[in-house]
């Protein structure tokens, strides 16, 4: 965006138009900020949310038709809907989401209104053997990206391999030592 040399830690915006990540110094990224205002550009915020209570109903994961255990989805501003995709052998898979299935899950779960369109990714795990629950967190869509390709050049057989597997798990454990709860609905209404 400028001639301002990049660090090696730098924060990112989203094109909205193309969906392209850019790479910006601090001073271009604070010029995109602004979330109210109608810009080509958004920066990419740094917050990690955690829903502890976040649940998905019987059937209800079957119903986004989701054919994988991990998936992130986001609003797409210019779409004005909410997209979802998947990681994979090819890298991130679109899966045509049924958007009254999502609106039952974000009915049930309303703190998922916290999540802020284009820049942010609603970031779902669901349950493996072993596990009780979905694991879901509000992450800047830039890591769900990063994950993605991580996983690309890990990728081995049908499920991915022991080595995606184990990349996983280290993102998530990295994840949820950013994450802090989200707020509740009664929380956010409060004055």
């Amino acid at each position: 965006m400028c001639a301002e040399p990049i660090a090696e830690e730098h924060q990112h915006v989203v094109n909205l138009e193309s969906r392209a990540l850019m790479c910006t110094c601090r001073g271009c990224y604070l010029l995109f900020t602004a979330e109210a205002a109608e810009m080509r550009y958004r920066a990419v915020p740094d917050r990690y949310l955690s829903f502890p209570e976040f649940s998905v109903g019987p059937g209800q994961w079957d119903s986004l038709e989701i054919p994988v255990g991990l998936v992130f989805l986001f609003r797409n501003s210019m779409l004005r809907r909410t997209i979802a995709f998947y990681p994979g052998p090819a890298g991130a898979t679109e899966s045509e989401l049924p958007l009254e299935a999502w609106d039952s899950v974000v009915s049930a779960n309303p703190q998922l209104g916290l999540l802020q369109a284009d820049v942010e990714a609603l970031l779902v795990r669901s349950p493996e053997r072993g596990r009780a629950d979905f694991t879901c967190n509000i992450v800047p869509i830039d890591a769900c990206y990063e994950l993605v390709g991580q996983l690309r050049q890990l990728w081995r057989g049908f499920d991915g391999g022991r080595d995606a597997h184990q990349a996983m798990d280290d993102f998530f454990e990295k994840v949820s030592k950013r994450s802090r709860p989200a707020p509740s609905v009664q929380e956010r209404a409060a004055p």
